[in-house]
């Protein structure tokens, strides 16, 4: 058994019956949790709960082997795990169920996620890594179920980067690659796609990975025939079985209820992943959900009599209890004591918690009712008001949504009034908004000093008569500059290694840098992005490349659930400085159509998606990007590679500005707003209009999130009075973003002569072949006529109706 780098062979009786009355009280520990946890949501306290009452045992194995450095990525039934690392203590278990908005009594996400989503911090007050090789880390759960399997794999790959690739400064990040990186997930989550991408990529990849699946027969309701075949997962699994020829995985099967068997079974995954660096799967069967699936309903409703009865029977920590009496190890009087004092420590931390996460809202509230009691007094709306105030010393355990909505209701009734008790009361609500406002919204990105906004930008310096090259040529030589400038970059992706990527933007990089850090992976969209946040949350600086922008959606909930998430959900203490890396817009037909712009920034609120309109404009966002620790998307435009560019003589130095827009044509007659390739039409359709007597300022976004943090399109409008957004996207998707974000969020309204319009693509995507290319996106002549008629409109004497 290995504890304290010892052995059950090597150690005392006395000490081996410690271990084991530790682990039987930690069990004990965590079903009090969960009993207590799920009355408290059925008493209105707490939302929702779900627990890990049934797989106390096994958790407990793994915590065992567990060692400094490793990384867990896991989902919510891990609470034993996390208590038996001392990760979790009963009181922060219940603040996470009241959802506790104190970082500090709530670490997990300072309530922004439900109860049984963990995490640990990696980063210091001032963004900077701690010493990871110091703790057990663990990364931050999400709920979308085998959502936590592609991040495994790159929290795994990192060990095998750390131990093969010379030359990167692994201190506070890895001891030689030794690390092995833990995943959990229920049996019924295999059968979702994320699952099985994952086995076969780190079976491919070879790295230092368990997976743990808790089998207890049924997902939420619906039992394991509907969901595995042969109702057996490590059954189907066994094509993955590693032999003497073929690598591939170490699988073992174990009862979740036989603690020797676990400690071995642990014992022995461990060190086959984290010597060797062959993944290993351990099926834990026979497990059982005590309390059904959460707090939704009851597991009575669809499991048989029998079921049940067998569950009572088999249940972990019984059969634990039973098998410490079996072996002499304790008496019961000393078993019935541990479970006294667990359940006491439970109840005090519960009754502890509650009482800390009401106390500064009781505090308020009789602030609040002095101000409103006031505000009665001077108004002729006493009446009202005071049935407001009669309203909230009714409520005894009052909420912040209790105390903000009396205290903005109150100011109906205060309408027209001018009071300094109205004055006040105004104060505290605008002040006591902010402040709580913060709780629930900080951290979506960056908010330290060097967040990828504040990179300045450093414009790209030519020659006197600087060579034109194909524009993959200016991306190529970039990653060139990068890493040799950082050895913890590496890039990875569908044909990005041995041809270069399809466009030949990396081509020879592979052999000057490695297969390691220019790598060739398999058609899997979705582990590839997983594969980059795992490893940046190690401290590497990968790059994922997604073939085409329309293949991004194989990733999408990974990019949006996860990593656009990550810093946000975590408050900070958790980051994943990933890029990626895609290509997009006007290629011809429905699946390399590239423009799904809408969609993606409205999922990925908390990433940066930057488009630029050439490959220059390209490597310096990627330069940028690597300068800060933010996760970034770069689409590149597809038909750009083959362009000429001059090339620069800063390479790996020049920075594309993050938020920042650029006019690329000064104009009066009207504000023309577009991006990536589309932009070049814009330009050729500009100077067309020229000689019609039209001149147009064209503004290239660059960044669409953020989008112009300067306003600058707005000082445009206030110029020309008229705007017009062109893209590519379809009706409704990101031009009415960018409208959205001049006319309302800019204010640009107001200085407006004709309506704000927008040119798009048709509603459907687009069809093959250059015809269908010009009739459903957006074509040179759709936009000359479309300005042209704004233009009729405003001054049909100078500019005759067209058509």
């Amino acid at each position: 058994m290995k504890v304290d780098s010892k052995t059950s062979n090597d150690i005392s009786f006395e000490d081996f019956k410690n271990q084991i009355l530790h682990d039987y009280q930690i069990a004990v520990l965590s079903r009090e949790c969960s009993i207590l946890g799920r009355r408290e949501v059925l008493t209105g306290k707490a939302k929702f709960g779900i627990f890990g009452d049934g797989k106390e045992l096994p958790q407990l194995a793994m915590a065992r082997s567990f060692e400094d450095g490793d990384f867990r990525s896991g989902y919510y039934r891990d609470q034993t795990f996390m208590m038996a690392l001392n990760l979790l203590t009963p009181k922060a278990f219940f603040h996470g169920l009241y959802a506790t908005t104190d970082i500090e009594k709530e670490p997990m996400s300072a309530g922004r996620q439900m109860g049984g989503h963990f995490t640990t911090h990696s980063l210091n007050a001032d963004g900077t890594w701690k010493d990871l090789t110091a703790q057990k880390n663990s990364s931050a759960d999400v709920s979308p179920t085998a959502a936590q399997m592609p991040r495994l794999l790159g929290l795994a790959q990192a060990s095998k980067i750390y131990r093969n690739v010379k030359g990167i400064d692994t201190t506070n990040f890895s001891k030689n690659g030794n690390e092995v990186a833990w995943g959990t997930i229920g049996n019924a989550s295999t059968s979702e796609g994320h699952f099985f991408e994952t086995i076969n990529a780190a079976g491919v990849l070879q790295v230092p990975m368990v997976i743990s699946v808790w089998d207890d027969k049924y997902g939420i309701s619906v039992p394991a025939k509907h969901q595995t075949t042969k109702e057996n997962i490590s059954e189907i699994l066994k094509g993955f079985q590693r032999d003497e020829d073929n690598k591939g995985y170490e699988i073992l099967k174990v009862n979740g209820w036989d603690y020797t068997a676990l400690i071995h079974a642990y014992e022995n995954a461990a060190d086959i992943a984290r010597e060797e660096h062959v993944p290993v799967l351990i099926h834990v069967k026979e497990l059982t959900q005590p309390q059904g699936h959460s707090t939704s309903g009851s597991h009575e409703r669809y499991k048989s009599e029998d079921r049940l009865a067998w569950e009572a029977e088999n249940d972990c920590n019984k059969r634990f209890r039973e098998w410490i009496l079996e072996n002499n190890i304790t008496n019961e009087e000393e078993l019935l004591a541990i479970e006294k004092s667990a359940i006491k420590e439970v109840r005090t931390a519960k009754k502890e918690a509650w009482e800390e996460f009401l106390a500064p809202h009781k505090k308020t509230k009789k602030v609040l009712l002095t101000l409103l009691e006031n505000v009665a007094h001077s108004s002729p709306n006493k009446t009202f008001i005071t049935k407001i105030i009669n309203d909230l010393i009714a409520i005894e355990e009052p909420s912040k949504k209790d105390l903000t909505s009396k205290a903005r209701k109150t100011l109906r009734y205060l309408i027209g009034e001018n009071s300094t008790p109205k004055t006040e009361l105004l104060q505290w609500i605008e002040k006591f908004i902010q402040n709580t406002q913060t709780n629930y919204s900080s951290h979506l990105y960056s908010e330290l000093p060097n967040n990828a906004i504040n990179v300045k930008e450093i414009k790209p310096t030519y020659s006197p008569q600087p060579e034109k090259v194909d524009g993959r040529v200016i991306l190529r030589d970039n990653f060139d500059k990068l890493f040799e400038a950082y050895p913890e970059a590496l890039i990875f992706g569908e044909d990005s290694g041995a041809i270069g990527d399809v466009n030949q933007g990396l081509e020879g990089l592979q052999k000057k840098y490695g297969e390691l850090r220019v790598a060739d992976v398999g058609i899997r969209e979705a582990t590839i992005i997983g594969q980059g946040i795992g490893l940046a949350m190690r401290g590497l600086r990968p790059i994922a490349e997604i073939q085409y922008l329309d293949y991004l959606l194989y990733g999408l909930q990974l990019l949006s659930d996860d990593l656009a998430t990550l810093h946000y959900r975590t408050v900070g203490k958790q980051k994943a400085p990933l890029i990626v890396r895609t290509r997009g817009h006007r290629l011809e037909g429905i699946w390399h159509s590239g423009s799904q712009m809408g969609a993606l920034i409205h999922l990925l609120r908390g990433m940066y998606i930057l488009v630029p309109r050439n490959m220059t404009k390209a490597a310096g966002f990627y330069n940028t990007l690597m300068k800060s620790d933010e996760p970034g998307l770069i689409i590149e435009s597809l038909n750009g590679y083959r362009l000429k560019e001059a090339i620069p003589n800063n390479l790996g130095e020049l920075c594309t500005p993050i938020g920042i827009v650029e006019t690329v044509k000064e104009g009066s007659d009207m504000t023309i707003v577009s991006y990536g390739s589309t932009l070049r039409i814009v330009l050729q359709v500009a100077n067309e209009l020229n000689e019609v007597g039209i001149d147009v300022e064209v503004i290239d976004a660059q960044s669409l999130l953020p989008f112009d943090i300067h306003h600058d399109v707005l000082k445009s409008v206030q110029k020309t009075s008229r705007l017009l957004v062109i893209d590519e996207d379809v009706p409704g998707g990101c031009s009415a973003y960018l409208i959205q974000e001049i006319v309302e969020k800019q204010g640009a309204y107001q200085f407006l002569d004709s309506a704000p319009q927008t040119i798009t693509s048709k509603a459907h995507r687009p069809a093959y072949a250059t015809d269908g290319d010009y009739f459903s996106k957006p074509n040179a002549e759709d936009m000359f006529e479309k300005i042209y008629s704004i233009m009729h409109e405003s001054n049909p004497a100078d500019f005759p109706k067209l058509r």
